[in-house]
């Protein structure tokens, strides 16, 4: 027996079949960001060099201890003293005849003053020169002389009786923390006593000397800061001082 297909049926399985949907095409892969990596500019090598060598300067600079004025060497002028009378007063080493006529000679710093004894100090207590720092008055270096004496008495006399006719010294030994004495020869044979007074607030060298029947005594004075700042150089004038010509 003949099967009867009807056409209905026919056409409703192929039109469920051509009905089924497609599937949705997959995404593209995910693709990872590029990095872009921008190399680092090289500095030309010029700038390289001068940028090395300001470093270099600067750091020589903050490492470089720059010397302050106490640390440069002094220069001096030397003085040429007669010790002869009140209208005496001398000068530096240009005056020929000054130089000709000198019993004594020191050192001066550089930039130091001449402060000129009158009559009445000179026959007071023998002050025939002295010159100061004008930026401390107390920073100073000054020679007293007395006649009619032929040799030094013992140290610790001498000192005490330059104090008499020094105010200044006598409050110095007065108060000092030490005070030191010492007897020397130069070439010559010539005998000096050296003194150094420690005060508390001032220090003193004092040299002391006969020669030409007369006793010198030459002092270097300041303060204790002078002192600390300048000690070198006081040293020096107080060594630098010494009789000339005939003994």
């Amino acid at each position: 027996m003949a099967t009867i297909f009807s056409p209905s049926a026919l056409f409703s399985s192929s039109s469920s079949s051509s009905t089924i949907p497609p599937k949705p095409p997959l995404p593209p892969p995910l693709t990872k960001p590029q990095q872009f990596t921008i190399p680092p500019s090289k500095p030309p090598l010029t700038n390289l060099t001068t940028t090395l060598t300001a470093a270099a300067a600067a750091a020589t600079v903050l490492t470089t201890t720059l010397p302050s004025l106490a640390d440069s060497p002094a220069a001096y002028q030397i003085y040429y003293g007669t010790a002869a009378s009140a209208a005496n007063y001398g000068g530096y080493g240009g005056n020929s005849d000054k130089k000709a006529s000198a019993e004594y000679i020191y050192d001066v710093p550089d930039g130091w003053k001449e402060r000129l004894v009158s009559k009445v100090e000179k026959g007071t207590n023998g002050t025939d020169s002295e010159f100061y720092n004008p930026r401390k008055k107390s920073e100073k270096e000054y020679l007293t002389f007395l006649a009619g004496f032929r040799q030094l008495a013992p140290k610790d006399a001498v000192l005490n009786n330059l104090a008499l006719s020094d105010v200044v010294l006598q409050d110095l030994i007065g108060s000092a923390e030490n005070v030191s004495s010492e007897e020397r020869k130069d070439e010559k044979g010539q005998v000096y006593y050296v003194y150094e007074v420690d005060g508390v607030g001032a220090h003193s060298l004092i040299s002391v000397t006969c020669a030409n029947n007369k006793l010198y005594a030459h002092f270097v004075n300041a303060p204790t800061p002078e002192w600390n700042r300048d000690e070198e150089m006081l040293r020096h004038i107080h060594e630098s001082f010494k009789t000339v010509g005939s003994n």
